[in-house]
């Protein structure tokens, strides 16, 4: 028998629980959460033990707050992973299906996302390409209002949390994955801005392609916060199974993003 493929650690609920209270995290709080199943190795009950674990630790008068992006409803001539061919771009801006807040595949944001957006009571902003999705006591507040332009500026979810002086859990992932720095691209002008697009359908019931404004979002920077964080003690890391657990309070984060935006990048030509 190969060793390599025999369960040596196995992730419960309960224990889950147990790694997050160590880790910090309290009932009653507002909770970003980003994740990756399989960097836990064997989690019994997959996705659905991680949600029900998450939803434990901050309890009935908590709030879990994740990112359900729908990469794809995005316009093909910024798509990178991969890139499409030119000749396919009215193709593709045509036949798009509109978007659906149930229904369209979110990309890139893992089964831990996708099942806590089909849990009963969850409640989801209405952004066609950079949603979220959130349960508990301050669900509503949180995403009953996104705009379509500059999604994630000051009239957005993450906007919301930083006043909230919410938290940010990242499970197996990096500081690139998390969304609510991009409140600090915005705040400092760090980015130009760009004409995106999404398919969304019309109170009729038809769809149309809108266009909207943003920024030329760039998360590539954000591993580069990672040594004034640490220097400063603003994150709380350990190993749950095999997954490197990150926690830290966001609007603490989102301060010391703007200050790296303000010293070591010029963007001035675009301010």
């Amino acid at each position: 028998m190969d060793n390599k493929k025999v369960v040596q650690n196995i992730v419960t609920k309960d224990s889950l629980v147990r790694s997050l209270r160590d880790l910090g995290v309290e009932t009653g709080m507002i909770l970003e959460v980003h994740s990756s199943l399989s960097s836990f190795g064997f989690v019994l009950g997959g996705a659905r033990t991680v949600v029900d674990a998450l939803l434990e630790a901050v309890g009935e008068d908590g709030t879990i707050l994740m990112p359900v992006q729908t990469g794809d409803n995005t316009d093909p001539s910024s798509w990178v992973r991969p890139p499409v061919d030119p000749a396919f771009w009215k193709q593709i801006r045509e036949e798009m299906p509109a978007y659906d807040v149930g229904m369209t595949d979110l990309r890139g944001m893992g089964d831990i996302a996708d099942n806590f957006r089909h849990r009963p009571g969850v409640i989801c902003s209405s952004h066609p390409s950079l949603s979220y999705a959130a349960y508990g006591r301050y669900a509503k507040l949180l995403c009953n209002r996104q705009s379509l332009h500059f999604p994630l500026a000051e009239e957005s979810p993450t906007a919301r949390l930083y006043e909230l002086k919410g938290h940010v859990l990242l499970l197996g992932t990096d500081l690139t994955t998390c969304t609510c720095l991009h409140l600090a691209e915005y705040r400092t002008e760090a980015r130009p801005i760009h004409i995106q697009a999404s398919s969304i359908r019309r109170p009729d019931g038809t769809k149309e392609w809108k266009k909207y404004l943003d920024l030329d979002l760039d998360s590539s920077d954000f591993e580069k916060f990672r040594p004034a964080f640490e220097s400063k003690g603003l994150l709380k890391e350990a190993m749950i199974g095999d997954c490197k657990a990150t926690f830290f309070a966001a609007n603490e984060a989102i301060d010391e993003a703007m200050h790296y935006f303000e010293k070591e990048t010029i963007y001035d030509f675009y301010r």
